[in-house]
C-alpha cells in the first residue's frame, strides 16, 4: 500500500466509529474528489478547529463570544435546558418544540474517566440561575449511571434556588440511551412530558 494512502487511512481511523475498512473507503473517495473540493474541505476543518469558540453564557459552540441562541431576543429566558454536549442541544433544536435557552455541561461526572464536577460547566449554570431571571431548569441528560450521578449532583447544587422549578425530561428515553442518537419524536414527547424533581 502507498505510504501516503496508509497515512491518510490511519488519520481517518482516529475519528469515532471509523474502522480501518471505512477509513480506506473514505480515503479512496477523497482521492476521486476534485482537488478544489478537497482543499475546501481541509480548509474548513482547519478553520473550524482553530477559530471555533464556546459561548460565554451557555457553553454552546459559536463563531463569536455569544452564540446565536443566547443572543436571540425571541427565546424564552426564563427556561434553561441543561444538556451534556452540543450534539444534544442540536437534537432538541431539530424538534422545533423548545424555545428557551440552553446550558451545555460539556460531559457528565465520571470518576472512572477522571471527570469530576469541576471539569464541567456547572458553576456557569449556577451563576446564570443566580442572576434571578430563570424560573425553570430542565435537565435533559442521558439516563446512564454517569448521567444519573450528574443529575443528583445538579439537584444538590440547585437546592440553593428554591424558587426555581427543576424538571427532567420524561423517561420515555430508555436507560443508557445517548440523547444524540434518539429520534426527534421521542425527544419531543420526553420534553413535553417532563416532570418536576423533588429536592
Amino acid at each position: 500500500m502507498s505510504k501516503l494512502l496508509d497515512n491518510v487511512t490511519s488519520e481517518l481511523q482516529r475519528l469515532p466509529s471509523i474502522g480501518r475498512r471505512t477509513a480506506l473507503r473514505l480515503a479512496m473517495h477523497i482521492l476521486k474528489m476534485e482537488t478544489s473540493t478537497v482543499d475546501s474541505l481541509a480548509a474548513s476543518i482547519e478553520r473550524f478547529r482553530h477559530e471555533i469558540r464556546y459561548c460565554t453564557k451557555c457553553n454552546n459552540l459559536s463563531d463569536t463570544d455569544i452564540c446565536p441562541i443566547c443572543s436571540d431576543p425571541r427565546r424564552d429566558r426564563s427556561t434553561i435546558c441543561v444538556v451534556e454536549q452540543v450534539a444534544d442541544l442540536m437534537s432538541i433544536e431539530n424538534t422545533s418544540q423548545y424555545r428557551g435557552l440552553y446550558h451545555v455541561l460539556g460531559g457528565v461526572i465520571s470518576p472512572m474517566q477522571g471527570i469530576g464536577p469541576s471539569d464541567l460547566k456547572i458553576d456557569l449554570l449556577c451563576d446564570t440561575v443566580a442572576a434571578g431571571t430563570v424560573r425553570e431548569v430542565i435537565i435533559a441528560i442521558s439516563t446512564s449511571v454517569e448521567g444519573e450521578t450528574t443529575l443528583f449532583y445538579l439537584l444538590n447544587r440547585l437546592k440553593a434556588y428554591p424558587d426555581v422549578k427543576v424538571t427532567t425530561i420524561a423517561r420515555g428515553i430508555g436507560f443508557g440511551d445517548e440523547l444524540e442518537y434518539v429520534d426527534e419524536l421521542t425527544i419531543t414527547h420526553a420534553l413535553m412530558n417532563r416532570r418536576e424533581v423533588e429536592r
